[in-house]
């Protein structure tokens, strides 16, 4: 298009650029320099940036006006340059300012340069979405810009390249109650999907299908099967009861709306099918399907699929669950192979991705029968969020398959019970999927939360083995799931002042960090600092301390101690209580060790965390742990309780007001945060020094458990008693009591766990387990109640970067050398359904040597390995954690037969989609 048409298209033209006052305090104007003739530049998602960078600059005073040449714009205006990084000017402009713009897809650069003698502003990327971050940092810059800044002005070149290349937020449906409204509200959609693209997150997945793990007692089935909320079928006489023709029609329209308005902001749209299923017996309901059969489904599925795609142009990708909870029995091969037929009938490129849980390769190869290219899904960390990496193992319980029902056959999703909450056995080198890993809702899901540190180390961890990215399932995944939408507010505020707008208004610093850093684990701090400033003023620096400390609690906690890998039983955010004492008691934990009491209780990573049976049968018999155990743990959860409760001190003494409802809601949910860091810090004590009086008889253990349980308590009781103030008395994520409630109503559960401990206090000893020395178990209640001191180890190691297979892997430790040290090697292959090895270690040349043998090389996997070292004073993991724990503790090397992801995408065929180009 010729420049008349490019900017009566974009809406771009701005008249009466008269000088007013700048940013800078001086008076200009600014002259956007957009050459029509550039496809990256002129793309309609670059228009739109555009567009919010002027919307961000006339609250400013600034007015702005575009120009196709730099030489047509006024003199004395400040210039920016937008442009592709490829294009004749960029190159210019980059040459002069003597800087690389990376040709990798998303790559972003904003570089001040001089054009003649006009000092000009390039804001470029290498495609169409990297350009589109360029110009919403620009925007982004001014509409949080303080008095006086002058956040046009670029002094040092910025350029950027993604570390992921895919970043997406999904957004479940769950209730008709809760999510009909935000679904309906057009206006709504706009500042949403603006904050994510901003945030630059790439692609939007909304997820249907996805409130119930099955199709048994489904009280709200709304979406549940897409299809027919949507549209009608032709040939098919399949409606939903209750629902209108005008209803249904509107949802079509709502759906074909959103996508548009992702797409237009440069991101992808995903649609989510989780359920196939049309029929939910066992309960009451308020929708129910009519018209099909076994034998229609298939058929109606997949036309119906076509229609859909065709429908909305806009959706550039699907996502399916494909395991038993979809309402597809296992092993229905065909009926997918139906279905996705309408997927290549439909007649354009649609990215997959299948939900890792269940499946095999066979499912994968319907997939890609589509000639489309086709991702593996696998959960991070479970059904939960843990800390900054990949765990190093999975629980014993997933790694064997489950006892088969009697008269059932066994089934592949028994069979592979290791891709249950994990990446399995798909990280293979020679792969023709990609891998996308999801973190579910089951650790956080309410609170606010917002740490740089571990989200940066997030962004660090999703690229792992050459995987392509995360999903990221956003604050309030699964509020009012299972028929529990309640009206009122998804954020469930028993004071209404406290609520947002817009439910996910309240997150949106959680959306920033995550998706900026998930991006560039390097981005610059001044990228949050900016907004917690534009919020919180002088108190900004302690409240992002706040919330960083508060923030590390609830993942470590769930990395250290799982009860359960299902979100449906274990809540940490508002955690139902596990009896130390008698596991008769009440409990939802059903996929846990026996006997079930807390001491008993895996970690997610078993590899790395020690239980704490493990903690205190060391301490009994003098054995070390090389693992990090319960008692590290409680030190960390009580230092970044202490600091966070400091830290929210300081905000309340800085703030300007102190009753706005951005302090009361961050000062709260810090409270909550530390409450619950603290009560897990004294109830991990109080369990370790239990099981030492379980094992010894020992009364100073006992009673010194009682009295780090009452504290974890009284701890607890208050957290609660002050939050009835903020919250309503029941936040619903489920009709079981662990899946809804209030803080307060764990309490009962905690009281009487600790009525048993303390009935022991007064009773007659009982013999001892094992016979142990006194002054060893003296030794053992003083090393519970103090600070952990692990020891120092000054080793230096230079990893492998790629091994030939069928090679060994020689690996040294450089490491002063001690006859009383003895250092080992743990090695596996990176996938999960696998048990670490080790080899010891032989000291020459100023280092511990070993190998990974050349018959374990032989691998289509890569390899993890790492260092133990024990020595009388103690025993400990290289590289281990860093202070802020934000790191990989092993280190992975990848094959010689590797390849990169942009190798990957180019292989699989998935440029197109990821690297920003219109739809």
């Amino acid at each position: 298009m010729d420049r008349r048409d490019f900017l009566k298209t974009t809406g771009l033209a701005v008249a009466g650029a008269s000088a007013i006052r700048a940013l800078s305090g001086a008076t200009q104007s600014v002259s956007i320099i957009v050459n029509p003739q550039d496809p990256i530049a002129s793309a309609a998602a670059a228009a739109w940036a555009i567009r919010e960078l002027q919307s961000s600059l006339s609250p400013q005073g600034v007015t702005t006006k575009i120009y196709s040449r730099v030489e047509a714009a006024p003199a004395g205006d400040r210039y920016i340059v937008v442009a592709g990084g490829s294009s004749p000017i960029a190159q210019q402009l980059l040459k002069t300012a003597k800087v690389t713009m990376p040709s990798s897809a998303e790559a972003v650069c904003l570089v001040p340069a001089n054009l003649g003698s006009k000092p000009v502003l390039l804001a470029g990327g290498s495609d169409v979405r990297g350009l589109v971050y360029a110009v919403l940092e620009l925007a982004d810059r001014a509409k949080y810009a303080e008095a006086g800044a002058t956040p046009l002005e670029v002094r040092t070149a910025v350029v950027e390249t993604p570390a992921n290349l895919i970043r997406s937020c999904g957004r479940g449906f769950e209730s008709d109650v809760e999510d009909k409204p935000w679904f309906d509200e057009r206006s709504w959609w706009g500042d949403y999907l603006t904050t994510l693209a901003t945030s630059r997150f790439n692609r939007f997945n909304l997820q249907t299908g996805h409130g119930y793990n099955g199709n048994h007692d489904i009280p709200d089935a709304y979406f549940y099967l897409a299809y027919p909320f949507l549209l009608a079928v032709p040939g098919y006489d399949v409606r939903v009861t209750r629902l209108s023709d005008a209803e249904r029609d509107h949802n079509l329209q709502m759906l074909r709306f959103i996508s548009d308005e992702t797409v237009a902001r440069g991101m992808q749209f995903n649609l989510a099918l989780w359920s196939h299923a049309y029929q939910w017996p066992n309960g009451d309901t308020n929708y129910t399907i009519e018209g099909l059969t076994p034998e229609t489904h298939a058929p109606y599925c997949r036309d119906a699929l076509t229609s859909l795609l065709k429908a909305c142009p806009n959706i550039t990708g699907l996502s399916f669950r494909m395991h038993s909870e979809s309402g597809i029995p296992p092993g229905s091969y065909a009926f997918w192979e139906t279905v996705f037929q309408g997927i290549k009938n439909a007649g354009r490129r649609i990215d997959l991705d299948l939900h890792a849980k269940g499946t095999d390769q066979r499912h994968i190869d319907i997939g890609l029968s589509t000639g489309n290219p086709v991702s593996m899904v696998p959960k991070f960390w479970a059904e939960h969020n843990g800390m900054a990496y990949m765990q190093a193992s999975i629980r014993e319980l997933e790694l064997r398959p489950p006892a088969a029902r009697a008269g059932r056959p066994p089934t592949t999703e028994a069979e592979r019970n290791f891709l249950r909450y994990g990446y399995g056995d798909y990280l293979k080198e020679d792969r023709n999927f990609g891998i996308i890993h999801r973190v579910w809702p089951g650790t956080q899901r309410h609170l606010l939360w917002g740490d740089p540190v571990f989200a940066a180390g997030y962004g660090r961890a999703f690229s792992f083995a050459g995987s392509l990215g995360v999903e990221l399932l956003e604050p309030l995944t699964f509020k009012g799931r299972e028929g529990t939408g309640k009206p009122g507010g998804r954020n469930c505020y028993a004071d209404p002042s406290l609520d947002t707008k817009a439910d996910w208004e309240k997150f949106e610093y959680q959306y920033r960090l995550f998706g900026r850093l998930v991006y560039n684990p390097d981005t610059a701090p001044d990228i949050w600092q900016r907004y917690m400033r534009h919020k919180f003023h002088h108190a900004a620096p302690a409240a992002e301390a706040a919330l960083s400390n508060a923030s590390r609690i609830l993942a470590v906690i769930t990395t250290a101690h799982d009860p359960s890998a299902s979100n449906d039983s274990y809540w940490p955010e508002m955690y139902m209580n596990m009896p130390i004492v008698d596991p008769n008691r009440a409990q939802p934990y059903g996929d846990t060790p026996a006997p079930k009491i807390f001491g008993t209780v895996s970690s997610l990573d078993p590899q790395i965390f020690a239980t704490i049976e493990e903690c205190a049968e060391a301490l009994v018999t003098g054995k070390t742990l090389a693992k990090y155990t319960p008692l590290d743990v409680a030190q960390w959860l009580e230092d970044w309780s202490v600091a966070a409760s400091d830290n929210q001190a300081q905000i309340l003494a800085l703030a300007t007001d102190k009753t706005s409802p951005e302090v009361r809601r961050l000062v709260a949910d810090v409270a909550i945060q530390a409450g619950i860091g603290k009560f897990f810090a004294y109830k991990f004590r109080s369990a370790v020094l239990w099981s030492l009086y379980q094992r010894t008889g020992d009364r100073d253990a006992l009673t010194e458990a009682v009295k780090a349980y009452r504290t974890a308590r009284d701890t607890w009781a208050a957290m609660a008693e002050q939050s009835k103030a903020i919250y309503r008395a029941d936040i619903t994520y489920g009709p079981i009591p662990n899946m809804r409630g209030h803080w307060s109503d764990r309490i009962a559960g905690i009281d009487a766990d600790l009525g048993d401990m303390e009935k022991h206090v007064t009773q007659p000893i009982a013999g001892p387990a094992t016979s142990a020395d006194p002054a060893v178990v003296r030794m053992a209640v003083r090393v519970v109640l103090s600070r952990p001191q692990k020891p120092s180890f000054t080793a230096r190691h230079t990893p492998a970067t790629r091994f030939e297979p069928g090679k060994p892997v020689e690996l040294a430790l450089s490491l002063a050398h001690s006859e009383s040290r003895r250092v080992t090697l743990m090695y596996r292959q990176a996938d999960q359904s696998q048990l670490w090895r080790m080899a010891d270690t032989t000291w020459g040349n100023g280092a511990y040597r070993s190998a990974i043998p050349a018959d374990y090389t032989e691998s289509q996997y890569p390899l993890l390995y790492y260092f133990e070292m024990h020595e009388a004073g103690g025993s400990g993991i290289y590289p281990g954690f860093d202070k802020d724990l934000s790191n990989q503790p092993y280190f992975l090397v990848r094959s010689s037969r590797a390849v990169d992801p942009e190798s990957i995408i180019r292989k699989f065929g998935i440029p197109d989609a990821h690297r920003g180009v219109s739809y």
